[in-house]
């Protein structure tokens, strides 16, 4: 393999019960199975959206340090707010950029609530007060993307030969989407390491990159290069929507190198995140597709994989925001912050 799949929804988008659009669910459900990665276009998502989002972006990241650095991601026990370069680690190494992190407006519970920790990923947004377009735009991109998701996951509900609506009640009518406006420097950063191998924790991602390249994919013990392509959004797949399948369809590690060039690398990351109620078991998968299936798999460098999606991102955020985890999270038991 040397590029992604490039896969069209249009034809789902307007009848899912079209010839078209079940090409299309065939063709996802083999991406699914054999890359974990593919290229999505025919979205619907305006590109006049997409340029105004990473208008805004530029825009924040040309702030002056200390106005970004006032918005800090340890302020927030959602993990909302702005985080320097090699404050976030991957592997244990400090990744060479520096983001805003947001998500659907929220209230956060209580001090002292006595539900499950996981209840504090819930909570407000921290927005530059001199950018006052900049949140009307990123959530309203993050309301396209919700329909396209949802989409999205149809599709994989039917390539599994499952009912079409089998994901729909983890994100409607509430969800827990969290998305990134990236930036890796470019010149000659202290490591290569924009951000290190890894693969995501939830269900699905959605990259919408720039010019700049720089993510790349592991295929068998190769690394291949997805280069940026106009009018289309990187989608994969996370270690949860690998577990509910039994290894079947893959979370395939993946990694961002740091530009050689000058030339900074700016993209937006959404983290298609159910509900942090919801759980998932092994899906009941028909027997020409679970004879497929990888059980292997599922176990990720030996972590467990839990079953509810709240344990599983905080284990995840807690391990890459020590900081965070020290302010907010020091009544977590030290082993959920392991690395």
């Amino acid at each position: 393999m040397t590029s992604l799949p490039l896969l069209d929804i249009g034809p789902f988008l307007e009848d899912p019960a079209s010839s078209a659009a079940q090409k299309f669910v065939a063709e996802l459900g083999e991406a699914c199975h054999h890359v974990g990665f593919a290229h999505i276009v025919g979205h619907g998502i305006e590109a006049e959206l997409e340029e105004q989002l990473f208008d805004n972006a530029r825009a924040f990241l040309a702030l002056p340090l200390q106005e970004r650095e006032a918005l800090a991601l340890v302020n927030s026990a959602a993990f909302r707010g702005y985080t320097t370069l090699g404050d976030e680690r991957t592997g244990g190494r400090p990744d060479w950029r520096d983001q805003l992190d947001f998500g659907p407006e929220q209230e956060a519970p209580a001090p002292g609530h006595d539900g499950p920790a996981w209840l504090r990923l819930r909570g407000p947004n921290q927005w530059p007060a001199s950018l006052p377009e900049l949140p009307t735009v990123a959530l309203r991109w993050l309301d396209d993307m919700l329909d396209l998701g949802i989409h999205v996951l149809r599709a994989l509900a039917l390539s599994l030969g499952q009912p079409i609506e089998l994901f729909d009640s983890a994100f409607l009518p509430v969800h827990d989407l969290h998305a990134k406006i990236i930036r890796y420097p470019g010149g000659n950063p202290t490591s290569s390491q924009g951000v290190g191998l890894h693969h995501d924790s939830g269900l699905l991602t959605f990259i919408l990159q720039d010019r700049v390249a720089g993510l790349e994919v592991r295929a068998g013990e190769e690394m291949i290069l997805v280069e940026p392509l106009p009018g289309a959004y990187v989608m994969n797949l996370g270690a949860m929507m690998q577990a509910a399948t039994s290894g079947y369809f893959r979370a395939t590690p993946h990694r961002v190198v740091s530009p050689t060039g000058i030339e900074d690398r700016l993209s937006i990351a959404l983290f298609f995140n159910p509900a942090f109620e919801s759980t998932f078991e092994p899906l009941d998968l028909p027997p020409a597709i679970a004879a497929k299936a990888r059980p292997e798999l599922v176990d990720l460098k030996g972590e467990p994989i839990h079953r509810l999606f709240g344990e599983n991102n905080l284990k995840v955020r807690l391990r890459s925001h020590p900081d965070v985890a020290a302010r907010h999270y020091g009544d977590v038991p030290v082993a959920t912050t392991a690395s």
